[in-house]
């Protein structure tokens, strides 16, 4: 229920980001923090919930998570690819969805092999975690937090 009514505000937030950084070419600092405290909390829950990360995460996004996402300050970003971020981010989308369909497999292998070996496999942790550090860069590069757009890397 809490990440649902923080993702509305955030929605709003994301939205007055954009037009504020197709003038400016800069997303404030202050949109900039709470869509950041969101995307770390989203990156949170779901580490829990695919059996990823414990203990249950804190309600206010902080930083400290078993995983959690390092978020760069706001910088500038060129006004042309705020403008058609959306549009961009497809290819992306796609990627995710599909890592999305493989993490499902994989957090029920992992719910199955935590229940009868007591802890997780590394491997599909880091299969998870793989999911999620994708998720949140897509998200992170849709929500204007960054300009960097989505990668296969570690980095």
């Amino acid at each position: 229920l809490w990440l649902m009514l923080w993702g509305i505000a955030v929605w709003f937030a994301v939205l007055a980001a954009w037009v504020v950084g197709i003038f400016t070419g800069r997303v404030p600092d202050g949109l900039h923090d709470f869509i950041a405290s969101y995307l770390r909390y989203t990156t949170h829950v779901y580490a829990y919930y695919a059996i990823a990360a414990n203990p249950y995460p804190a309600f206010s996004g902080a930083p400290g998570y078993p995983i959690d996402v390092e978020i760069a300050p706001a910088t500038r970003q060129s006004r042309l690819t705020i403008f058609f971020r959306l549009l961009l981010a497809i290819p992306a989308f796609i990627v995710l969805t599909l890592l999305g369909y493989v993490a499902y497999v994989v957090v029920f292998l992992a719910w199955l092999y935590a229940l009868f070996a007591g802890k997780l496999h590394a491997g599909l942790r880091d299969v998870l975690a793989y999911w999620l550090r994708y998720n949140a860069q897509t998200i992170g590069y849709v929500s204007l937090l960054t300009q960097r757009y989505p990668s296969f890397s570690d980095e």
